[in-house]
C-alpha cells in the first residue's frame, strides 16, 4: 500500500510528476488516433484500429470529432504549462495545490470523456463531463489570474539584473499575468459560440471557409480563438524558458516590456477581428506579434552568448570553431532555444509572410493548397510547441551521455528533417512546376511521416525509461520529490 500511495504522491503532488502524467497521457492520444490520419488510411491501419477499439466513426460528423480532439490534446498541454508556472512562479501554497488539482481534475475529464463522446458513440452524459472539465480548466486560469497578481508588494523585486520599474514591479511576473489574463479572456471566443450549439451556429473547420466572402461573427470568433489562443501557448512556453534559464541582464530587461507590449497588442488585435474594426484589426496582429517574436529572440541571445562563455571559459581566445563546439556541445541545453528558432522562421514566420502575401500570392492558388498551407502552418506550430516541453523536462533531468545522444538526433535532425519538409509540402507551389509537384509530395509525405514516428518512438523511450524508474525504490523520481520538498521549505 505504502508503496502506490508514495508513487500516487509523485504523480499527482510533484511538478516533475504531473508534467509526465500529462505527456504520457498526450503521448497515448497522438500514437493512438495518429492512426487514423490519412497515411495511415491509405494503408489499411486505420481499418484496424477503428475496428479493433470498436469506435464509431460517422463520416459526416468529422469536423466535431476533429474540434473535441485538438481541445482534448489542447487542455493538456495548457495543463502542463500552468504546472510549470506554478513550479517556477513564487505564489502562496494554497493557491499552487488548488490551481494544480483543478486544472488536473479538469484535462483528465476533457480529455477521457470528450475522446469517449466523439469516437465511441454519442453518450451525451460523457459530453456533459467534458463540458465540465472545460470549466473546471476556465476556473484554474482564474486562479492563475490571482495568484500570479504583479502588484503585490511581496512580490516586488530590487535586483537589478532583472526587469522591472522603479517601484519594483516585477515585469517578468507582469508579463506571466498578462499572458495568463488574455488567455483566459481569448478562451471565451470559443466558449461563446460553443454555447450557441442546436441555436444556428453548427460547427466548422476554420480552413473549410478561408474563401467565403461573408462569415458571420460567430465564426469570426472561432477563426480568432483557433489563433490567438494557438499563439498565447507560445508566448507562454517562451516566458517558462527564460524563467527556467534564468534569462537576467540587460537583453531581460529590454524583453520582458516588449513581450507585456506583444501579448496585449496581439490580443487586441485578434479581438477586434468580431467588430467591424475587423480589416485594421488584422494590421493590429501584425504589429502585435513582432514585439513577442522579437523578446524570445533577445532570450535566445542570451542563452547562446552563454552557452559560448561557459563552454569556452577555460580558452583565452576562443575561436569560431571552438564557439560552435561550445554552443552545440550539449544538445539538451541548446535544444528549446533551438526550437524557438526554428518555429519562429519556418512556421511563424511563413504564417505572417502568408497574410501579408494572402492576396497577391495564396488567393491564386486553388483553394486546396492554401487550406493545406492552414492546417499544416496550426499543426507544425503546435507540434513544435508541443516537443519543446519535453526537451526542457529533459534538460533538467542530467541525463546520461547515451541519453543525450538521442535527444540530439530527435530535436536537431529528425525534428528538424519532419518539419523543415512540411513546409516545403506546404509551399510547393512557389519552387515546382505543377508537374513535378506529385513526385515531390510522394517523397515529402514519407519523410513526414518518417520523423513523426521516429519522435513518438523516442517520446515512448522516455516514458518506459520514466515508468521503470518509478518502480525503483531509489530511483531518480525520489531525488526529484525530495528536491521538489526542500524548494517548497525555502519558501
Amino acid at each position: 500500500m505504502q508503496f502506490i500511495k508514495t508513487r500516487f504522491n509523485y504523480l499527482f503532488n510533484s511538478t516533475k510528476g504531473l508534467i509526465l502524467v500529462a505527456i504520457a497521457m498526450v503521448g497515448i492520444v497522438t500514437a493512438v488516433w495518429g492512426m487514423l490520419s490519412g497515411p495511415m488510411a491509405e494503408m489499411g491501419v486505420r481499418e484496424i484500429v477503428v475496428k479493433a477499439l470498436g469506435m464509431k466513426i460517422v463520416q459526416a460528423e468529422r469536423e466535431g470529432r476533429i474540434v473535441i480532439l485538438y481541445h482534448s490534446i489542447a487542455m493538456a498541454i495548457i495543463a502542463i504549462e500552468t504546472y510549470m508556472v506554478t513550479g517556477l512562479i513564487k505564489m502562496k501554497a494554497f493557491f499552487k495545490t488548488a490551481i494544480n488539482a483543478t486544472i488536473t481534475f479538469g484535462y483528465i475529464l476533457t480529455m477521457v470523456f470528450g475522446m469517449g463522446f466523439a469516437y465511441f458513440g454519442r453518450n451525451w452524459a460523457f459530453h456533459g463531463l467534458y463540458i465540465t472539465g472545460l470549466s473546471l480548466i476556465f476556473f484554474a486560469g482564474l486562479m492563475l489570474i490571482v495568484a500570479l497578481w504583479p502588484w503585490d508588494k511581496e512580490y516586488f523585486i530590487t535586483d537589478k539584473e532583472y526587469s522591472h520599474t522603479k517601484s519594483g514591479l516585477d515585469l517578468e511576473r507582469t508579463a506571466f499575468f498578462a499572458t495568463a489574463v488574455t488567455t483566459v479572456i481569448s478562451s471565451l471566443f470559443g466558449a461563446v459560440p460553443g454555447s450557441y450549439y442546436g441555436h444556428g451556429f453548427e460547427t466548422f473547420l476554420a480552413e473549410n471557409i478561408i474563401r467565403i466572402p461573408e462569415k458571420t461573427v460567430m465564426e469570426f470568433a472561432v477563426i480568432g480563438h483557433l489563433h490567438i489562443m494557438l499563439a498565447l501557448i507560445g508566448i507562454m512556453i517562451t516566458l517558462i524558458i527564460g524563467r527556467w534559464l534564468n534569462f537576467k541582464g540587460i537583453l531581460h530587461k529590454f524583453a520582458m516590456p516588449l513581450m507585456i507590449l506583444g501579448t496585449i497588442v496581439l490580443n487586441l488585435g485578434v479581438w477586434g477581428v468580431v467588430t467591424p474594426l475587423e480589416p485594421v484589426a488584422h494590421m493590429v496582429i501584425y504589429v502585435g506579434a513582432t514585439p513577442s517574436m522579437f523578446a524570445a529572440l533577445l532570450l535566445l541571445i542570451w542563452d547562446w552568448n552563454k552557452l559560448i562563455k561557459d563552454g569556452t571559459a577555460n580558452i583565452q581566445k576562443p575561436t569560431f570553431g571552438q564557439k560552435l563546439g561550445a554552443l552545440l556541445r550539449d544538445p539538451l541545453k541548446f535544444g528549446p532555444t533551438w526550437q524557438m528558432l526554428f518555429m519562429n522562421f519556418t512556421t511563424s514566420g511563413i504564417g505572417i509572410f502568408m497574410a501579408i502575401k494572402l492576396d497577391e500570392i495564396f488567393r491564386v492558388w486553388p483553394a486546396r493548397e492554401e487550406r493545406i498551407e492552414l492546417t499544416g502552418h496550426w499543426h507544425v506550430l503546435s507540434a513544435i510547441i508541443a516537443t519543446i516541453i519535453p526537451a526542457l523536462l529533459r534538460r533538467h533531468e542530467r541525463l546520461q551521455r547515451q541519453t543525450a545522444s538521442v535527444v540530439w538526433l530527435e530535436h536537431h535532425h529528425l525534428f528538424g528533417y519532419r518539419f523543415w519538409r512540411s513546409h516545403h509540402f506546404e509551399m510547393k507551389r512557389l519552387f515546382v512546376t505543377e508537374a513535378a509537384q506529385q513526385p515531390l509530395v510522394n517523397g515529402l509525405m514519407y519523410a513526414i511521416d518518417f520523423g513523426l514516428g521516429m519522435l513518438l518512438v523516442i517520446l515512448a523511450a522516455m516514458m518506459i525509461y520514466r515508468l521503470a524508474d518509478l518502480f525503483k525504490n531509489k530511483g531518480r523520481w525520489i531525488e526529484e520529490l525530495d528536491h521538489e520538498l526542500a524548494q517548497e521549505v525555502d519558501k
